[in-house]
């Protein structure tokens, strides 16, 4: 049957085939003569790999590889330049080979749902027109960090997983606008997520969320879900203040903080002349009450945030709890704010 519709493909000089559900344990190396060839499709099949001859397929924009038996992303998918759209979903691929990703700088659609990959390789960022990327049900424990440099990602699903954080830079990717991180195992969110302008879905729930990372309310949200985290309640128990002891490093990177908040400073003008130490001091923060910069020794509290009414919850919840750094008791102490300390049982 699948030979037959090949031939007949071919005589057609056809630019779509269809060979789905036709039982096919291979893809019928005729294949190669559909020099014109831009829809593949190939799911619900029994396909391992992938001949040779599919590289001559050099107009192929979209393959459809879904529920087949594949046990890693074949390599010869590097030489379809042209390639925009490529489904593997429901497959056993455990291995991504870092090289396919070399040919496929044009691909704007990835799907790799409920598969075993465990890892992605740090060549995804060749993905450089890449949109959509959904990676749901597969046994990720974290992102690499060059993922991030994916400018043009606006939709990214890796629900399902083992992850227990995101990188940092998260922030990165600029024209986000839909985040699906539902049911791992996340203890936090990164800190610079505010600063994606564009992302107007996130879901988070069934994680290990206790609260949202500072400024999470900046975000122009349309829907949220966080429901099944163990998120702060607002409930006021009796605790035992700390003894502040700050350690030389601490001392000194406040005293420059405070100095660098002068344009007319010696440290400000001079602090140029150490891109080293500016980086460290760029990992610090920033008091919430009293502005002062910190490094690394800070007080976390929590502040809760009513939710926009118009906001789509899968939940009743009306007020998120927000992280809220300050750089000391004596500031927590301060009348006027409305932070909250957090009680460590």
């Amino acid at each position: 049957m699948a030979d037959s519709l090949v031939l007949r493909a071919i005589k057609g000089n056809a630019r779509s085939l269809n060979l789905n559900s036709k039982k096919i344990h291979q893809v019928p190396t005729a294949v190669a003569k559909l020099m014109s060839l831009s829809t593949l499709q190939l799911k619900n099949n029994f396909i391992a790999t992938l001949p040779c001859e599919v590289q001559t397929l050099i107009n192929l924009t979209e393959l459809n590889l879904g529920n087949n038996v594949l046990e890693e992303v074949p390599l010869v998918l590097t030489h379809l330049r042209s390639l925009r759209k490529l489904h593997l979903f429901g497959n056993r691929i455990e291995k991504i080979p870092s090289e396919v990703f070399e040919g496929l700088s044009n691909l704007k659609f990835l799907n790799l749902n409920h598969n075993k990959v465990r890892v992605i390789p740090a060549e995804v960022h060749r993905l450089i027109n890449l949109e959509y990327l959904s990676l749901n049900s597969n046994q990720l424990e974290d992102i690499p960090f060059e993922l991030c440099f994916l400018k043009n990602l606006s939709e990214f699903h890796v629900a399902r997983n083992r992850l227990t954080l995101l990188p940092q830079e998260v922030c990165f990717l600029t024209n986000l606008t839909k985040l699906f991180l539902a049911r791992n195992q996340l203890n936090g969110l990164p800190e610079g997520i505010h600063k994606l302008r564009k992302l107007k879905v996130i879901d988070v729930a069934g994680n290990q969320l206790r609260m949202f990372p500072s400024d999470f309310q900046e975000l122009q949200l349309e829907e949220l879900y966080c429901e099944e985290n163990p998120l702060l309640q607002k409930e006021l128990v009796e605790s035992e203040q700390e003894e502040e002891v700050l350690s030389l490093k601490e001392i000194t990177a406040r005293c420059i903080f405070k100095e660098l908040r002068s344009r007319s400073s010696v440290v400000h003008k001079a602090i140029t002349h150490y891109p080293a130490l500016k980086t460290v001091l760029s990992q610090g923060g920033k008091c919430a009450v009293c502005s002062q910069g910190f490094l690394g020794i800070w007080l976390e509290c929590v502040k809760f945030v009513n939710l926009k009414k118009e906001m789509k919850l899968a939940s009743l919840l009306h007020t998120i709890p927000v992280r809220v750094l300050l750089c000391s008791y004596k500031c927590f102490n301060k009348s006027g704010h409305a932070y909250y300390g957090v009680a460590v049982p």
